[in-house]
């Protein structure tokens, strides 16, 4: 089996963190409210956990639809779901920003923003 071109790369790397990392909440939602970039206070609210889990199991569902566009060769697809996942993780960094952490909320923006440019211009595709 060939390896995948190096450009398909971030399409299957963020296929893995969101279909991973998604799933996190629904073994320990405080930590992974903790590893997104929110202080305590928020990560240790049992409501905050409950929503976090809520959405965790949508994020699993958004890299598995990466997965899934990929492995039907839909690249073009793939990058649609990348620029719009890229955009929605600069409300990511925003709300990190806001909680008091601000350098987790730049880490986030600046990552997403890549993400977003790499779908927006095609570039699995490509």
């Amino acid at each position: 089996m060939n390896a995948p071109p190096v450009r398909h790369i971030p399409a299957l790397f963020l296929g893995t963190a969101l279909t991973f990392g998604g799933a996190l909440p629904l073994f320990n939602a405080a930590y992974a409210l903790s590893e997104f970039g929110f202080p305590s206070r928020i990560a240790n609210s049992p409501q905050a956990q409950a929503v976090f889990i809520v959405s965790g199991a949508r994020t699993s569902a958004i890299g598995l639809a990466i997965y899934i566009l990929y492995g039907r060769g839909m690249l073009r697809a793939v990058d649609v779901v990348l620029a719009a996942v890229g955009t929605t993780g600069l409300i990511d960094g925003w709300v990190c920003w806001r909680e008091g952490v601000a350098g987790r909320g730049v880490f986030r923006a600046t990552s997403a923003a890549v993400v977003a440019v790499w779908g927006w211009m095609g570039m699995t595709a490509a």
